[in-house]
């Protein structure tokens, strides 16, 4: 590292050891509404110390900004280090820096260039899915009361669903919704697609009488929830002829992380 980097990183440091800085940490979390449970909190918490080449209070700052992000630099680091560039119209995201006040950085998806290695990745897929294909599916979730957003989001936020609205008798349905990160390939958004409507085919949102579905919700704990949806897309995917990084991880757990 040379002498101006390390000279700049040690004032950056100092600079948010402030009880200023520490107090705007304390209002930018609350004001965020984000980490309002403690798995986030902690997701946050380890995210920070991952990033190690961000002082923690700007790792805060990128996290907030972008939730699931896992890499960033600047525009000249994608550059130099990597070959690679912003893409057209990409949104820079905001760093403190003792001689800016403040500096630009991009999240990896936004930058376009040099091939990456898959392992860099946290969610990696290939196949014949394209966005059309994807599109198509929309009809057939709405039928089921199911609602698919894109949201903006990091490589290491893939999706997630919940119960938006609850039956208030049996003739009634409940209704869903499923986030899929925009940023992600189109056979990634796919698997997450699948993964999401594995956790509620097999009752982990709970029972749902119109759509067949029974009530699992404490016959697993999240570990095996996550395996029992792994296991759904692993399948949907090869018999898509998609081939999905994370689907295929399952086959590395230990034995214990099974129950049958």
């Amino acid at each position: 590292m040379s002498d101006y980097k390390a000279d700049c990183q040690t004032k950056q440091q100092k600079l948010f050891e402030t009880e200023d800085a520490r107090s705007l940490l304390d209002q930018l979390l609350a004001d965020s509404k984000l980490y309002t449970q403690s798995r986030d909190y902690k997701e946050l918490l380890d995210f920070v110390v991952r990033l190690r080449n961000f002082a923690p209070f700007n790792a805060m700052l990128l996290q907030v900004q972008k939730p699931g992000l896992r890499y960033a630099a600047s525009a000249r680091d994608w550059r130099e280090r990597f070959d690679r560039w912003p893409k057209e119209g990409a949104r820079p995201l905001l760093i403190l820096w003792p001689f800016g006040p403040v500096a630009l950085v991009y999240d990896v998806m936004d930058t376009e260039g040099k091939p990456l290695p898959e392992d860099v990745s946290s969610f990696f897929a290939r196949g014949e899915i394209d966005e059309i294909k994807l599109i198509s599916f929309e009809p057939l979730l709405k039928r089921k009361s199911i609602e698919c957003c894109l949201i903006d989001a990091g490589d290491q936020k893939a999706g997630s669903i919940q119960v938006v609205r609850r039956a208030s008798s049996d003739k009634d349905a409940k209704q869903y919704r499923i986030h899929i990160n925009r940023n992600h390939d189109p056979a990634v958004k796919f698997a997450t697609l699948v993964h999401e409507l594995g956790h509620l085919f097999l009752g982990h949102l709970g029972p749902d009488r119109k759509l067949g579905v029974p009530e699992r919700r404490r016959a697993l704990d999240n570990s095996q929830q996550e395996i029992e949806a792994e296991s759904v897309a692993y399948i949907v995917s090869e018999r898509k002829r998609t081939f999905c990084k994370s689907a295929r991880a399952i086959f590395s757990l230990p034995r214990d992380h099974f129950k049958i």
